[in-house]
């Protein structure tokens, strides 16, 4: 028997899982929630570029929530404030279907009972789970770096350092809006502004999700941001970034634990990759600092697919949600959380 599957948004992300729903034959497209008038009233099949399908693209959200699903792929665009999908998430699991979003709620717990909770009582009326997963946060820090903290017998320090090129994002609301590339230096705030509040949540949740998996007591989280600035015109798919704004953003937080940096998040996003701070960097970089010391890099290959626009980073992202699907549907109602074996104890060996 084959899967029911919703698909809500189809931004980059979402057609390409739309994509692999209707590609598998373990999966059966059940509804589609869209955003855009644009979209709305057309097949799933059209938006796809795939063969018609019968689903017909909606904006009501009270007919996806009566559509019989087993799951959602919950795809939409991370917007400020950081709770924003809130509403749509809790509606959903209560609705009695499972979800695996892209937009952040990768580890609720990082804020606290009271956030964790409402997802919970959520599951519980619905007897469903919720599962946040991307590549990063998701699978970099979470699965492939806390797996090799565990080939440590001494671990002092671990930095995760991510340089993607963002050149290409087509969304003007996502670039200049939740980005923040255009922005007048001047007026851009890297301390308290609305910006940092919302990728400290959500990058917040992997530096915890790692502390917790590792038993690392946590003192608090360091920010440590950086901006660049265009040196010339950019002309982008999303639209113009003029010279002397924002190109480039770092957002960087240190975990201090026992009054030492324990472990580093560098997520950096460049509209210039021409840029000479980011030109030739690996997208991501780990840096072990124990014994043995290590250095790992990983670098995303764009496809050879002639006629196809989806991307290297597309993919890498929509993996790890077509993959969790089975994990999610037999896992208990709650909050899933990805197993990790045997990562390095800084509570004793275990």
């Amino acid at each position: 028997m084959s899967v029911r599957v919703i698909q809500w948004a189809t931004g980059a992300i979402g057609k390409t899982t739309l994509r692999a729903v209707l590609d598998s034959p373990e999966l059966e497209l059940a509804g589609l929630f869209v955003y855009g008038d644009r979209k709305a009233g057309r097949d799933a099949g059209d938006i796809a570029r795939r063969p018609a399908t019968g689903i017909i693209a909606t904006r009501d959200r009270a007919e996806i929530l009566a559509t019989d699903a087993d799951l959602v792929i919950h795809t939409p665009r991370l917007q400020v404030p950081y709770e924003t999908h809130d509403a749509d998430l809790c509606a959903l699991l209560r609705s009695g279907k499972n979800v695996i979003t892209t937009a952040g709620h990768h580890f609720p717990r990082a804020h606290g009972g009271e956030r964790e909770q409402m997802f919970l009582d959520a599951c519980r009326t619905g007897g469903t789970t919720l599962y946040g997963v991307g590549i990063s946060p998701g699978v970099i820090g979470e699965r492939i770096v806390l797996a090799l903290t565990g080939v440590c017998l001494e671990l002092e320090h671990v930095g995760i350092d991510e340089v993607l090129d963002a050149s290409r994002v087509p969304d003007p609301n996502f670039v200049f809006d939740v980005m923040g590339m255009g922005s007048d230096p001047g007026r851009i705030d890297l301390t308290a502004g609305e910006l940092p509040a919302l990728y400290q949540k959500l990058y917040s949740e992997t530096l915890l999700f790692m502390a917790e998996r590792m038993g690392l007591p946590v003192d608090g989280l360091e920010p440590d941001h950086h901006i660049e600035l265009a040196t010339r015109d950019l002309h982008v798919p999303a639209g113009l970034i003029k010279e002397g704004t924002v190109a480039a953003t770092e957002w960087r937080w240190h975990l201090v634990s026992r009054g030492r940096r324990t472990l580093s998040l560098s997520i950096v996003w460049t509209m210039d990759p021409e840029l000479p701070r980011y030109a030739g960097r690996d997208h991501w970089t780990v840096t072990v600092k124990g014994r043995p010391g290590m250095t790992m890099t990983l670098n995303l290959i764009e496809p050879n697919e002639p006629g196809s626009r989806t991307t290297a980073g597309q993919y890498v992202t929509s993996g790890p949600v077509i993959r969790a699907i089975p994990e999610v549907l037999a896992a208990p109602p709650g909050i899933f959380e990805p197993p990790v074996f045997a990562p390095f104890p800084f509570g004793g060996t275990r």
